[in-house]
């Protein structure tokens, strides 16, 4: 039997759904395969890369629960004739607002699609993927289909929340994961043009604590990354999508130090499952990575911590890059199991293996959300 029938479910806490919909025109119900072929040597392919996430794909690959993004950009680093940027605060809230809205709308109206804001509908979508509130490693899960996917709501790069104490109406509406910079933003220095955690930063983290909202120093600049663990009162902290900087030395990813940091907070790294993120040599050809360099990321991050229970799976697919520019075995999202198949090769425990794919990422969300 192959190992994405024995797990009860899979976690990726990081993908652009809103992103690709509303600028790539992508249909998340259609299948990545589809779009691809919709696609073909289109601007959208070039743009975009080859896509990789659709709900089928999800589905099959047993991917049941997601962090959705709200994520808009500056435009001092817009592309030509790219997606809508932003200038300035309002017009960023804006297109957040519209974002939000379409996650909304998708759960509204497609069934096999949850928005999870609360326990009740954590264990809701864990229920219907066979899975009891204290997770074992493995079920023998039937193969009845479909399932729901369950979306988790992350903003990555806080500008389009207009001031500290907006973080009030953007809860109720169901974000619960807020990572104030992407580049450097009003609250924050991020990752290409650096600086510091703003005043204006350091009162979002005290309202984010205040309403148990998820921090996330994925793409915070070295500099503001200490500082927001140092200055955040919250109980929980993450990195959705970061690697180690051992391996990836640059400011996008992380030193040592802030991994023992974010443990140290019972918190959870994303391993980004990007070819120029995974070997720092990368020479733009997908077969040069493999699945090896996956588990290299992984198992440093449980050296480092001295446990697997601070490492998951952050893929930032179709986030920029598609199916040309992730390891050599890997081809849609569907395949994210494979990485559980080679660490068990690899002599990962089946409970540590477990915790990996899903069980560190539950933890973090039943401690975070509300009843």
């Amino acid at each position: 039997m192959s190992l994405v029938a024995r797990y009860a479910l899979i976690v990726d806490a990081h993908l652009d759904i809103a992103y690709n919909v509303l600028y790539a025109g992508r249909d998340y119900r259609r299948s990545a395969h589809a779009t691809r072929r919709r696609e073909r040597g289109s601007q959208n392919e070039r743009r975009f890369g080859q896509c990789t996430v659709g709900l089928p794909e999800m589905v099959r690959g047993r991917v049941g629960l997601c962090f959705g993004t709200i994520f808009v950009e500056p435009f001092s680093r817009r592309m030509n004739d790219g997606p809508p940027a932003y200038r300035d605060a309002h017009e960023a809230h804006r297109l957040g607002m519209a974002q939000l809205d379409f996650y909304r709308r998708l759960t509204d109206e497609e069934p096999h699609v949850m928005l999870v804001t609360n326990q009740s509908e954590l264990n809701a979508v864990c229920a219907a993927w066979g899975l009891a509130s204290s997770p074992s490693p493995f079920r023998g899960m039937a193969t009845r289909a479909p399932h729901p996917v369950g979306v988790v709501l992350l903003m990555e790069g806080a500008d389009p929340i207009l001031e500290p104490k907006e973080i009030e109406r953007w809860y109720e509406l169901g974000l619960r994961i807020v990572a104030p910079a992407w580049d450097t933003t009003r609250y924050a220095g991020g990752t290409w043009s650096g600086g510091r955690l703003t005043k204006l930063g350091r009162a979002l983290l005290s309202v984010m604590a205040e309403y148990n909202v998820i921090l996330d120093v994925s793409h915070l600049s070295h500099e503001a990354l200490f500082e927001a663990l140092d200055a955040f009162e919250g109980q929980h902290v993450i990195a959705s999508h970061s690697n180690p900087y051992r391996y990836a030395p640059t400011a996008r990813h992380l030193p040592d130090k802030a991994i023992e940091l974010i443990a140290e907070r019972q918190g959870v790294i994303g391993i980004v499952i990007y070819n120029r993120f995974l070997k720092k040599e990368w020479s733009g050809r997908k077969h040069d990575v493999t699945l090896d360099d996956v588990v290299r990321m992984i198992d440093h991050v449980c050296q480092v911590t001295g446990s697997a229970d601070h490492v998951g799976i952050g893929s930032d697919y179709d986030g920029g890059f598609g199916a040309e520019a992730i390891p050599r075995e890997l081809d849609t999202i569907r395949d994210h199991y494979k990485i559980g198949e080679v660490l068990l090769e690899r002599g990962f425990e089946p409970q540590h293996v477990a915790s990996i794919m899903y069980g560190n990422w539950l933890r973090v969300l039943r401690r975070a959300l509300p009843a």
